[in-house]
């Protein structure tokens, strides 16, 4: 039996505890932290846990937990993983995985010397559309792929930017790039692979609360000559979703779509029907996965932990994650082309450089301690 704690008592934590609690034969969640005791103590009676609430996470080090989840602001990332590691416990770590790929490297590091599992939360890896996505983009039958089109698209009110926190450089790390889209630019680099350089531009339109972008929009360049295009957004009415992928014989897509072309002799399209059924037999026939999102990644974690073997998404996958976003901050930021990889001796290396260097479009005017614990959404089920 696992003992796992939860540090951070937000709207994202229940997703955790929810998805522990599907799992009584394997783990028990003892304990929450949270700076505000009286959150945690919520997060307790909420959930009927046996567990204790403490506001100081370090009273936690010396005690006997196997896992923590580690779900607080993006700024405080690097120091918990890094304490929890060296304590000798497991992680796994909310996206996005750090503010800064230096505070990365730390997070790397500290799980190298421990020997301790390292885990950053990419739960859409784990939906029966995108592993059969992948499955069918690795079986060459689409052909080599020449685009990719990454729509991150969500909305949010004007408040939403009010939280401690959100929309400051120095703790929320950047805006919907970093907090929002890195669920969909992590799974476009897990089926395509890491791009060679980007260019880049954002703009705040709708929400002068806050320093960081409610809109971006990335176009990266393969070695292959493959192009692909990521926007980034806040201000979608209707918060589509979606991954395209145009292959030199077909385009497929979560929410799943396929569609074939041969040319006529005159250089016109005209469908591939058999291709199309091919293609679609083959997406058919893929397995469907047992759990899907947070508790599908859960389920990755404590079964590495049992069995000690890999994680899906490990620090590593983390890191290439943020990089390819500080990528596009610092391509909008300066104008520049923006080649991959980042050197340490950049400014955007660090979280001071970010802060210093990135474009702030306004000055956070409001700042409230907590919401009212409403419902939140967490992305589409891409079917």
């Amino acid at each position: 039996m696992l003992k796992v704690a939860i540090i951070g008592a937000g709207a994202i934590s229940t997703a955790h505890i929810e998805t522990y609690l599907k799992f009584p034969e394997r783990c028990q969640v003892v304990a929450i932290s949270d700076i505000y005791a009286e959150k945690a103590e919520a997060r307790i009676r909420q959930h009927q846990l046996e567990a204790k609430a403490v506001s100081d996470y370090t009273e936690l080090l010396g005690q006997d937990i196997d896992l923590v989840s580690i779900c607080t602001p993006p700024y405080t990332h690097a120091e918990l993983a890094v304490a929890f590691l060296e304590a000798g416990v497991h992680v796994l770590v909310e996206k996005p995985m750090a503010s800064s790929l230096e505070e990365c490297d730390l997070m790397n590091e500290a799980a190298s010397r421990s020997g301790k599992l390292l885990s950053v939360v990419a739960q859409n890896r784990f939906k029966t559309p995108m592993m059969r996505l992948k499955s069918i983009l690795e079986s060459g039958l689409m052909g080599d792929i020449v685009h990719a089109q990454v729509d991150s698209l969500w909305w949010r009110g004007h408040c939403y930017y009010d939280l401690w926190w959100r929309g400051t450089w120095e703790k929320e790390g950047g805006g919907c790039t970093l907090n929002h889209a890195v669920h969909h630019i992590d799974a476009w680099l897990w089926m395509m692979g890491q791009p060679a350089d980007v260019q880049a531009f954002m703009t705040n339109t709708s929400h002068d609360n806050a320093e960081v972008e409610d809109l971006s929009v990335g176009i990266f360049r393969y070695k292959s000559g493959a192009l692909a295009q990521v926007t980034s957004s806040t201000v979608h009415h209707g918060q589509e979703q979606q991954l395209i992928f145009q292959g030199t014989r077909a385009r497929v897509s979560a929410p799943w779509q396929v569609k074939a072309s041969t040319a006529l002799t005159n250089g016109f399209p005209e469908d591939n029907h058999e291709l199309e059924a091919e293609l679609q037999r083959c997406y058919e026939a893929l397995p469907e996965v047992v759990y899907e999102g947070h508790a599908g990644q859960i389920d990755n974690v404590l079964t590495a932990i049992e069995g000690g073997g890999p994680v899906l998404i490990d620090g590593l996958s983390g890191r290439q994650t943020l990089e390819v976003i500080i990528g596009i901050y610092k391509a909008a930021s300066t104008g520049l082309l923006v080649k991959f990889p980042i050197q340490k001796d950049d400014p955007y290396y660090t979280r001071s450089g970010m802060q210093a260097n990135a474009t702030h479009f306004y000055e956070k005017k409001t700042s409230v301690a907590s919401f009212a614990d409403l419902k939140i959404t967490t992305g589409s089920d891409y079917k």
